[in-house]
Parts: structure tokens; sequence; C-alpha cells
């Protein structure tokens, strides 16, 4: 049994598996540049980070439909309990599917058709986090919030993602204040390949109560303090890190060094159909080449739950705490 877990860094988009890509395919009548699943395995191998989104938004060609988006989130929720995923924070990209004429609510029913059952098909809670494209305008974010706006009994937050560099937090001050307004929680990808100062800026400029990724914020010791201080998590994606070239090895990877630092960390699968493993095969990747402790295993793991936007179920956050302190460690994470 492996160790539970939150996933709080995962965009949905990113786990359309070959096999899936295909049958969606076919189902809608998709022509994939591709001879078969083999030839688009290979084409999973990125040079950096615009690599990696020049073919995911390439293969969101076979989402069509509700049935789309709700065989993709139930193959992931499927895949992520065999991985110890107790509770799922799950991103989606809505300009990416109106862009290609698929509607706010097509994207958002057919996500929910599998979430609303995710616990008992899958023994797994979630929330729901509309990311904002940042390589798109502010303007277009704000449209995309009203949009969602009939939707928001079932989204919790809003966060920020594609492209990071020479788009800094602050185009979307604006809409993540509206955000704020509407009681939503705020999130964004900052210090991935962009500098530090981004992830400073979406503290101070955007509200955000968690960074994904942050990785870069080890360059500034006055920005870890201060992340220490303010207790802010940050959820970190090890083999994403290896495969957008953000580290040259998982070896390199600055995890334990953040560990040591005081700093919140959590261990995500970020786009695990594309990065080579969903949360599980992160937790067993790290414990195998950083080396990390059963004590560091169990404190990423509890980290995560602590990360959570959990405040409306307290109860659950603390049996799932519970959990973690009880778990008895095998061969894997």
């Amino acid at each position: 049994m492996p160790l539970p877990k939150a996933e709080l860094h995962l965009h949905i988009e990113g786990t359309l598996e070959p096999e899936l890509a295909f049958e969606l395919a076919d189902r809608n009548g998709v022509e994939l540049p591709y001879a078969d699943t083999d030839e688009l395995r290979e084409a999973y191998r990125f040079e950096d980070l615009q690599s990696f989104l020049d073919l995911y938004y390439e293969l969101m060609a076979v989402l069509r439909t509700e049935q789309d988006f709700a065989d993709l989130t139930d193959a992931y929720l499927a895949r992520a309990a065999a991985q110890g995923v107790r509770h799922a924070e799950i991103f989606f990209d809505p300009q990416a599917h109106l862009a290609r004429g698929v509607a706010m609510g097509t994207v958002v029913e057919g996500l929910w058709q599998a979430l609303r059952h995710s616990e008992e098909n899958h023994g797994i809670s979630t929330r729901l986090i509309m990311c904002f494209l940042r390589d798109q305008s502010a303007e277009s974010a704000m449209e995309t919030l009203q949009a969602a706006r009939p939707y928001l009994d079932r989204i919790t937050g809003v966060g920020l993602d594609s492209a990071e560099v020479g788009h800094p937090p602050v185009k979307f001050r604006e809409v993540y204040e509206a955000a704020a307004a509407l009681g939503l929680r705020r999130v964004a990808h900052a210090g991935e390949e962009g500098p530090p100062e981004y992830i400073t800026e979406a503290l101070d400029v955007l509200g955000v109560e968690r960074v994904d990724h942050g990785l870069r914020c080890m360059e500034d010791p006055v920005l870890v303090e201060r992340l220490v201080r303010e207790r802010v998590p940050l959820t970190l994606c090890p083999l994403s890190n290896v495969r957008l070239r953000t580290v040259d090895t998982l070896a390199d990877h600055p995890l334990p060094a953040m560990l040591d630092a005081g700093l919140l960390c959590t261990v995500n699968s970020d786009d695990p159909a594309y990065f080579g493993g969903y949360a599980g095969d992160n937790f067993d990747a790290v414990r195998a080449t950083l080396d990390l402790s059963e004590d560091r295993l169990r404190e990423l793991a509890r980290n995560s739950f602590l990360a959570s936007f959990l405040e409306d179920d307290e109860e659950r956050r603390e049996r799932y705490l519970a959990e973690v302190a009880a778990y008895q460690f095998g061969p894997s994470a």
C-alpha cells in the first residue's frame, strides 16, 4: 500500500496518455500526425517548457465532448488512487479549449461527471482549480473568469500556468483581484523557468496562497527566509523538472536542500503522461535518487495535506494526517 498523499500540482490535460489520445481521436474523427502510440510516445522528448507546450496543446484537439473530459479525469483518478493519492486539487486550462470552440460548460460539466463520484469510485476527495494561460492576454483571462461564473460552485480557486518567461505575475493583477472578490483561492506557477522575482510578485501582487514549482527561490536567501516564515507551500514536480531541463538530472534536484532550509515542500506529478510518472512515481524517484529518509517522505506527505485547500473540511484533513502518521513503509512510497 502506497504512502497516503495529496496531489496539488496536476494539469488534467497533462494526464492524456497516448492510448487514450488515439481512442478519443478515433471517437471524434480527429487525425493525429502520428502513426501509433509508440511514435507519439517518442514525441514526448522535450528540450524545454515550450517544446512540451507545443505538443500539449496539439493533443488537446482530441478533447471535444463532456464524455471526453469525464473519461480523461476518471482515468487519472484511477491511476492516482493506485499510487496513494487521497486528495487531488486538479488544474484545468479553459482558454485552450475555448479557443477550439469547446464551451466552458462542456469542460466543467465533463470534469464534474468524474469528480462528483471520485470518492465513491476511487477514494479520492477533489478540488478544481481553473488556470489562466499567462502567454495570453490579461483581457482573455478576465473573460475566462466571467465565463466561469455559472460554475463557481464547482471551482475552488484560480491558477496561472503555461510559458512563464516574459509573462510576469503583475500582468494578471486585476483578474486575481476579481477572483479574490469572488472568494476563490489563488495559486500561480512561479520560479520554474522564471526568476525568483516572479515568486515575490506572485505573493505580493496576486496574493497567492501557494506557489507552484518555486524551486528557483533557492537563488534568493531573503525570499527563502520569507517563504519559511510565512509557511508558503511549494508544489514541486521533480520528474517534470528533469524532463523540461529545469534541472539536469534528478540527483541535482534541490528538494533536500529546500527541506533542510525549512520550506514547506510538496511532491507532485504536473503532467504525468508526458513526464514519466504519477504522484507515487515521483515519491519513489526522489526516495531512491535523493536518498530521502522515511521521516522526510512522511514530512512531504504531511505537507501535502497541510497545504491542501481543505479549510472547509478540517475533519477530513485530520483524518488524512492520521493516515500519514500511522503509515508503515515498505519498498515503495
